[in-house]
This record gives C-alpha cells, sequence and structure tokens, in this order.
C-alpha cells in the first residue's frame, strides 16, 4: 500500500469513514448479491469513497471498466493510493447531482445518494447512463428519525452553533429519501420491468452508546465539520455527545439498529 497524505478538514474523513468496515459492508454485499455480473461490461459506481468496495464491485461484476466517481478529495486520493493499480478499475471526482454518464452495463451506488436532494431527477439521469439491458443498484440510508440524526439537528440549532451557521444548519437529509413504494414507483415509470425494492434493518453491535457518536462522525457529521471552525466542531461533537447519551443512556454494548432501502432494477 503507497502511502497518502489527506487533509479531511473538507469534511470527509477517510480513517474516520473506516472504523465502522465491518458494520458498512453488510448492506454493500446485499446490493451487491442482487446484481447480475456484467462480463466485460462497463460500471460506474457514484459515491465510491476510499474505493474499497469498489474494488469488490469491479471484481464480483466480471468488468471491463469500472469508474469510481466521488466528489471527495481526500476520499479519492486514498482510493488512489490504494487501488489505482487494479486493471480495468479509475476514479474520478465528480458530483452525483450532475453527473452524467452512457454506455454503462450497471449504475451502482451504494449508501451515496441521500446526499442529492431530487431523486426523481438524479434516478433518471442514472437510467439514461444505461445501455440496453442495463441495471441500477442503489442502497440509501433511512434511518433519519432514530435519536443520532434528530438530535445533530436539535443541537445546530443551539447557540453558538446556529450562529455560525448563520440560521442555515445542514438539511435534514431525510427529507429527501423516498419510501420504498416510491422508489418502486419510479423504477417502474423508468421502464423498468425487472426489480427488487426493499427496506431492512441492519442490527450493529456497537461497544458502546458513544460509538454511536464515532460512527455519524463519519457521515452524517461531514457537512458539519466543513462548515464549523475545528474548535466550534469540537464544541458541536461534544454537545451532540451529552445530548445522545441523555436520550440513550450510557449502555454497553448498545445495538444500533439502522434502517435502509435497497433497490435493484433492470431495464429492457
Amino acid at each position: 500500500m503507497r502511502p497518502v497524505t489527506v487533509t479531511p478538514i473538507e469534511g470527509w474523513n477517510p480513517e474516520q469513514y473506516e472504523r465502522f468496515h465491518a458494520e458498512r459492508r453488510k448492506p454493500f454485499d446485499d446490493l451487491l448479491a442482487l446484481c447480475a455480473p456484467v462480463p466485460q461490461g462497463r460500471v460506474a459506481d457514484l459515491g465510491c469513497g476510499t474505493g474499497s468496495l469498489t474494488v469488490e464491485l469491479h471484481r464480483h461484476m466480471q468488468a471491463a471498466e469500472t469508474v469510481g466517481i466521488d466528489s471527495s478529495a481526500s476520499m479519492l486520493a486514498r482510493a488512489h493510493a490504494d487501488h489505482g493499480d487494479v486493471a480495468g478499475l479509475s476514479f474520478a471526482r465528480g458530483d452525483i447531482a450532475t453527473w452524467l454518464g452512457g454506455g454503462f452495463d450497471l449504475v451502482f451506488a451504494n449508501a451515496s445518494l441521500h446526499w442529492v436532494d431530487d431523486h426523481l431527477n438524479l434516478l433518471a439521469r442514472m437510467r439514461t447512463a444505461l445501455c440496453a439491458g442495463g441495471q441500477l443498484a442503489f442502497q440509501v440510508p433511512s434511518n433519519y428519525r432514530h435519536p443520532s440524526h434528530v438530535l445533530a439537528q436539535q443541537v445546530a440549532n443551539e447557540a453558538p452553533f446556529i450562529d455560525a451557521l448563520e440560521d442555515d444548519p445542514p438539511p435534514d437529509r431525510g427529507r429527501f429519501v423516498l419510501s420504498p413504494e416510491i422508489y418502486a414507483d419510479l423504477l417502474y415509470e423508468l421502464g423498468a420491468r425487472q426489480q427488487v425494492v426493499r427496506m431492512e434493518v441492519y442490527g450493529h453491535e456497537l461497544s458502546s452508546t458513544g460509538d454511536v457518536v464515532e460512527w455519524v462522525m463519519g457521515t452524517l457529521l461531514t457537512p458539519y465539520r466543513t462548515r464549523l471552525s475545528p474548535e466550534l466542531f469540537a464544541a458541536f461533537v461534544e454537545r451532540y455527545r451529552e445530548r445522545l447519551l441523555e436520550e440513550l443512556g450510557e449502555r454497553e454494548p448498545y445495538f444500533y439498529g439502522f434502517r435502509r432501502i435497497l433497490c435493484w432494477a433492470r431495464f429492457p
């Protein structure tokens, strides 16, 4: 493995995200199991992160070419350093909200689409990137009513954080995640005649309630790290930890039930 130096002030921290690699991998494996291999085909992985799962996607799909797309420079630096020499695998910086592609046999997105606001137009663009017989597969978190998510919004609206955020805290991403039945309807309207859409609850046994803070530090809290000074972000995390322990109690271990929606479709 080649060494890589990153500055995660942009919000995304590869090391923090990978702390729960095993737990985050299970929904990826379940989504991947829904996909039919595309020998010598082309695959796009939207929101590839560090690329550790993109490599597995590339090999499982038997693709000739797989491109990982991500908006984070630090995540892509890690992906290039760790997997840049894998034949047929490449990584590029891009924004899923505006991404356009074409000629892919599979467009895959694992735990990334919830960062985009308009899922109707997003899925339509992903559909146009597919060649005949192509597949679309994505998995989105649906855990936004859990205290781990609700309390982040509440703390953001407390002083001094709301002042530093200029009365405009990062939006509740749960507003943009649709219900399973709506995703099924959208996929049908886009032309899918084969599809699987399901809600799954992934149970994670964390060492303690406090580990929930470490979990969300790698994902949910990244917009706050981006917009707050390092000192104020540290204060935000401590206030969030305090509120979370008040709400959930100090338990060892802590069972963290996490809801996710998995969708797969094939188009004629």
